[in-house]
C-alpha cells in the first residue's frame, strides 16, 4: 500500500507539473522552459540528499543515467507536442506509456489481471480514436499526435530502469537521474541555441514546475523499493487525469466528440492497468 501511495504522489505532482510547464513551453519555447525546470529540480533534489546525508549504496544508482535518458526525450516530445496540439489530446496519449511496464512486468515474469489486459486495449482503442479529428471532412492525424506518442514512448522506458535505480537507492537514483537530465537538455540547448531569458515571474513558476517535476521522481523512486515495477509504474502513469483536469478547468480545450471518447477510454484503460 505504502508504494502505491508513493506512486500515487508521484502522478500528482507530474499531473501539475505536466501541465504548467508545457502551457508556458507555448509561449516561451520547449527547450527554455524544460533548461529553467531541470535546473531547479537538479538545486531541489541536491538539498535533500545533502539533508538525507550519506553516500550511494549501490552502483545500480547508474540505471537512472537510462532513465534519464528516455525520459529526457519523452519529455521533449510531450512538450512539442502539446505546442502544437492540444493538452487534452496529448496528455493521455502520453500517458499510454502505462503499457510498457505492464508488458516488461510480464516479460519478467508477472501474472496480469484481466482487468489489466482489458485496460491495455482499451488505451490502444483510445489513443486510436483520440488521434484522429475531421478535416476537411476527412478524418486525420490531430496535431501533436506523433510527438505524443514519442512521448508515450519515451515516459514509459522510463520506469523499468528508474524502477531499478530507485530500488537500489532512491535519493542518490534521483538526484543521478536529475543531474543526468541537466546534461542531456544542455546538450540540446547548445545545439539549438535558444534564448534562455525569461521574465522572473516566470522563472519562480518553472521553479516550482522543476520542484514538482523532481518530487515525482523522488516519489516514483521511493515507491520502487516497495513495490512491482508494474505496479508501481502504472500507478504513477496516471499524471493525465489531473493534466486533462487542468487543461479542462483553466484552458476551456474544445475536442471532437469522438476524440472526446477516445481520451476517456484511454483514461478508464490506464485506470484499468492500475487496478
Amino acid at each position: 500500500m505504502t508504494a502505491l501511495l508513493l506512486a500515487l504522489g508521484a502522478s500528482l505532482t507530474w499531473g501539475v507539473a505536466d501541465f504548467v510547464g508545457p502551457w508556458l513551453g507555448r509561449t516561451w519555447g520547449t527547450l527554455r522552459i524544460m533548461l529553467w525546470g531541470q535546473c531547479s529540480g537538479l538545486l531541489f533534489v541536491t538539498v535533500v540528499v545533502a539533508i538525507h546525508g550519506g553516500g550511494p549504496r549501490s552502483g545500480a544508482i547508474g540505471w537512472a543515467v537510462l532513465a534519464a535518458l528516455s525520459a529526457t526525450i519523452g519529455l521533449v516530445g510531450y512538450y512539442q507536442g502539446i505546442a502544437t496540439g492540444t493538452i487534452s489530446v496529448v496528455a493521455p496519449i502520453a500517458g499510454a506509456s502505462a503499457i510498457v511496464p505492464v508488458i516488461y512486468g510480464i516479460a519478467r515474469g508477472d501474472d496480469p489481471s484481466v482487468g489489466q489486459l482489458v485496460g491495455i486495449g482499451a488505451a490502444i482503442v483510445g489513443v486510436a480514436f483520440a488521434s484522429m479529428e475531421q478535416q476537411d471532412g476527412k478524418r486525420a492525424a490531430a496535431a501533436g499526435v506523433g510527438l505524443a506518442v514519442l512521448a508515450a514512448v519515451g515516459f514509459g522506458f522510463y520506469f523499468p530502469p528508474m524502477h531499478a535505480a530507485g530500488a537500489a537507492d532512491p535519493w542518490w537514483g534521483a538526484l543521478l537521474f536529475r543531474f543526468a537530465s541537466v546534461g542531456f537538455v544542455s546538450v540540446a540547448v547548445a545545439a539549438r541555441r535558444p534564448t534562455l531569458r525569461l521574465p522572473r515571474r516566470v522563472v519562480w513558476i518553472v521553479a516550482l514546475v522543476g520542484v514538482g517535476d523532481t518530487l515525482g521522481n523522488i516519489l516514483f523512486a521511493a515507491a520502487a523499493g516497495r513495490g512491482l515495477v508494474s505496479l508501481t509504474s502504472v500507478m504513477a502513469s496516471l499524471y493525465p487525469v489531473i493534466t486533462v483536469g487542468l487543461a479542462a478547468v483553466f484552458l476551456h480545450e474544445r475536442i471532437s466528440r469522438m476524440q472526446q471518447g477516445g481520451v476517456v477510454l484511454t483514461l478508464v484503460g490506464i485506470g484499468l492497468i492500475s487496478t
